[in-house]
């Protein structure tokens, strides 16, 4: 087992300061996600994302309403990323995502929020949508790390993620919380355009599982491992078996997964547009999500689901 949290090992032997420096590499002709833009975003220009030079945070604080290994008594350390490298259409958080609701703050203040959660108690920092800001991120917590961060970071994505920048936070983060949100590219493009979407999602999934393995659990607290989010859409349109399938047969039937029910309408799938979106036009029934619950069982897995006692 690496030292615990991993990224005080890295900062102890020099690693970490590599890793920023070759990530931040990856911002003066945009890599940093899957859609490659190439934009100079150590000059202010703009990708996909619309995330410059600066992290965009919208909020932070404790965090009572992630999955319970993460939250404890003292709640997650939540940071909230402003932009997306996705544009789902059913957004539930679109003022932050596609509206780009936040501020621009330096990688200092960025370090100075992480430590202020961490004095507040929380268990762990937990930065939602970081795909298109790990170069800053990276940073951030290398300077957190020399002031006295000695808490587990969660990686909370939408899942589109590009492998080798995952590659990149080997050793950084303990807990990887992904979405693996479709089954099928064609709906992947429709719905959040994401293009190739499985093929990134997959292969992510597979580097972040061999980094830190299926999740390990002490005293009710997530303290390392794979957690994987799976949002149940109407009509099945998520593709929750082909998902779970993969999950069971490529990563692990170990994988805790939460096959989550809240979905409601919102954002573009109020409006015109294509023709799924009329599919999305109401919340989902009991059968649907029976039957996605169903489908994973028979996967084989049985870590975070409804009848797990963990």
């Amino acid at each position: 087992m690496p030292a615990y949290p991993s990224y005080l090992a890295l900062a102890g032997t020099g690693e970490l300061g590599d890793r920023i420096s070759r990530a931040c590499e990856l911002l003066s002709s945009c890599t940093v996600c899957p859609r490659h833009c190439g934009v100079d975003r150590t000059r202010g220009e703009l990708g996909y994302c619309r995330g410059g030079f600066l992290p965009k945070v919208s909020s932070s604080g404790p965090h009572f309403g992630e999955e319970p290994p993460l939250v404890g008594r003292h709640g997650s350390g939540t940071i909230f990323f402003a932009g997306c490298n996705m544009a789902c259409a059913f957004c539930q958080n679109y003022g932050i995502s596609q509206c780009h609701h936040g501020e621009e703050v330096s990688c200092d203040h960025l370090a100075r929020q992480m430590l202020a959660l961490q004095e507040r108690g929380c268990h762990n920092i937990n930065l939602v949508s970081p795909s298109h800001f790990v170069p800053q991120i990276l940073t951030a917590v290398g300077i957190a790390a020399s002031r006295g961060l000695t808490i587990p970071l969660v990686y909370n994505s939408g899942g589109y993620d590009l492998p080798e920048t995952i590659r990149l936070l080997d050793g950084v983060f303990d807990i990887y919380m992904p979405d693996a949100k479709y089954g099928n590219d064609e709906i992947a493009l429709a719905l959040s355009d994401a293009p190739d979407y499985t093929r990134f999602n997959r292969e992510s999934l597979r580097e972040m599982h061999r980094q830190v393995g299926d999740l390990i659990i002490e005293g009710g607290i997530a303290r390392r491992g794979l957690i994987i989010r799976h949002l149940v859409l109407p009509e099945n349109l998520a593709g929750t078996e082909a998902v779970m399938e993969f999950i069971a047969d490529e990563i692990s039937p170990e994988s805790y997964v939460n096959v989550m029910d809240q979905y409601r309408p919102m954002w573009k799938v109020l409006e015109g547009g294509h023709p799924l979106y009329r599919k999305l036009r109401r919340r989902i029934t009991e059968k649907e999500y029976a039957h996605a619950v169903d489908c994973t069982r028979r996967s084989g897995i049985h870590r975070g689901i409804p009848s797990d006692n963990e």
